[in-house]
């Protein structure tokens, strides 16, 4: 059988959406359904590395690899043996010719025909290859980057969020994977959990809404199948938290019956099959653990939250977002910091958010459904003393700066750090019509903020030095362009030691629907 995209993209248009002729809703064969994908957009690796390689969670002298044995990206079960020996090779060069590790790590069926091999013995600040080989073929070489130790000068890493794959290609991870950066932080919403959207998409969803393990399977390697994503990964390590759509949309962890559970620990076990994760429980499922502090040399602490896992429903009076062992961690974290930037992994927004003067919040699925929390956490690190607080965002669609402040509602309340929330990668966000009436709105409406632009998608850039921390964002043309070109849509800088951020006057005149003079 088979299929041209031309007579796919022509069905999916006379029935006004794609999963009436998407493979697996069609019945077909694992190899058709992975033909059809292929006619559709998605583009695999050669077999059984189709997914690609990875690295992550780097520290001096330790990286994780990872990649997934799946020779039929799409299939329900791949037709493997139980246990695979997936061998691993780490080099000096890209040649793979000056061998510093290797070794061979199972890869069974239990977890998805994943490996997690975490590479002991490196040089601190230092660039490796890698390379994986199994079933007589080789993976594609990957390169990643160990963190350093001591004094550093510089760090660049870039942050990426909410890729939904029916809103457009990945542009932007084809950029970051060409960005000089030692890192990458995904901030959230890898995969989207629901069915089909249809419509004028480019590309969609390969079936209904995924609620068991083999669903999220599916789902993860579909959203490996752009090549742009792997290209990413094999480019540079990743730190990773989640948002909700790993799962279910605005879920919360701490609630729902047993079928919401086992939904969960389904999508718990597919993500940590699918990310070059370094757990840090006592085991790797059902429940991964995300957070985590790591030090990039003198210059930089980064905290990853996870604010899924652990958290109540919104809009109590006794809510938590983080969690009783989270939170404690947190402060402990705030009261030992060393003199160093600190930069917090945030997947929602931690400023507060209203959509005009006076009015209501516009979402509390974010921190502002957790106002005693939130008052707590910034409350202690002002009165820790913490300084250089910096915290990266994701989830909203559009990219805001803000200031934070221990009471938002009291402008002498004290300023205790910076919020940059990006861009997303594809994921749609509101008209261009809408922007433009509200972003003064929620300027107003917000005194904290002092950026707002949402017409646009990318990721942002950060680099900080001894004396100043600059975000760049990043931003690409056109969605529907896989080779889109990226380009610096605007500057900001906080400079160490000074609370409070300030655009670039070579930028400033950028687009934006809101900024403040």
């Amino acid at each position: 059988m088979t299929l041209d995209r031309r007579t796919l993209l022509k069905a999916a248009g006379a029935a006004g959406a794609l999963n009436t002729v998407w493979p697996l809703s069609a019945g077909l064969s694992p190899a058709q359904a992975r033909e059809a994908a292929e006619a559709l957009g998605a583009d695999y690796d050669p077999a059984p590395f189709t997914l690609g390689v990875a690295s992550g969670d780097p520290q001096p002298g330790s990286v994780v690899l990872w990649t997934r044995l799946a020779p039929e990206p799409l299939a329900a079960e791949q037709k493997l043996p139980e246990v695979v020996a997936v061998e691993w090779v780490v080099a000096e060069d890209q040649a793979l010719s000056r061998v510093v590790a290797r070794g061979s790590a199972p890869a069974s069926a239990t977890l998805g025909h994943s490996v997690h091999v975490p590479v002991q013995g490196l040089a601190a600040g230092r660039t490796y290859w890698y390379a994986f080989k199994a079933l007589g073929k080789t993976s594609r070489v990957g390169r990643t980057r160990t963190a350093p130790s001591g004094t550093v000068s510089r760090v660049r890493f870039a942050a990426a969020n909410c890729q939904a794959f029916h809103d457009g290609y990945y542009a932007a991870h084809r950029g970051i994977a060409r960005e000089d950066v030692d890192f990458v932080v995904h901030l959230g919403d890898y995969i989207y959990e629901h069915g089909p959207v249809g419509g004028d998409h480019v590309r969609d969803h390969e079936g209904p809404a995924v609620l068991t393990l083999a669903d999220y399977r599916r789902r993860h390697a579909l959203y490996k199948g752009d090549a742009s994503l792997r290209e990413a990964h094999a480019a540079h390590p990743w730190f990773l938290t989640w948002d909700d759509h790993e799962v279910a949309n605005d879920y919360s962890g701490t609630g729902g019956g047993a079928p919401f559970l086992q939904r969960r620990a389904a999508a718990y076990q597919a993500w940590y099959e699918n990310m070059p994760h370094r757990d840090g429980g006592e085991s790797a499922l059902p429940d991964p653990v995300l957070h985590r502090t790591r030090r990039w040399g003198n210059l930089l602490e980064l905290t990853v939250l996870d604010l899924r896992s652990y958290r109540s429903a919104q809009n109590l009076a006794d809510g938590t977002i983080l969690g009783a062992e989270q939170k404690g961690w947190l402060k402990g974290t705030i009261d030992r910091a060393p003199d160093s930037w600190h930069v917090w992994a945030n997947s929602i927004m931690l400023s507060q958010l209203r959509g005009r003067p006076g009015g209501s919040y516009m979402f509390t699925d974010q921190w502002d459904g957790f106002l005693a929390e939130r008052k707590e956490i910034l409350g202690h690190v002002h009165s820790s003393g913490l300084e250089d607080l910096v915290v990266v965002t994701g989830d909203w669609h559009s990219a805001f700066v803000d200031d934070l402040r221990v009471d938002f509602d009291d402008t002498s309340s004290p300023l205790v750090g910076t919020e940059f929330t990006a861009h997303s990668v594809t994921s749609g966000g509101y008209a261009a019509d809408w922007n433009t009436t509200n972003g003064p709105l929620m300027g107003r409406g917000n005194p904290h903020l002092k950026y707002f632009e949402g017409n646009r998608y990318g990721y942002d850039v950060y680099e900080l030095t001894p004396e100043r921390f600059t975000t760049r964002m990043r931003v690409i043309a056109d969605r529907r362009d896989p080779l889109s070109p990226v380009t610096t849509l605007t500057s900001f800088h906080v400079d160490r030691g000074r609370t409070g951020s300030y655009e670039d006057p070579a930028t400033k005149g950028s687009p934006a629907q809101w900024r403040r003079d």
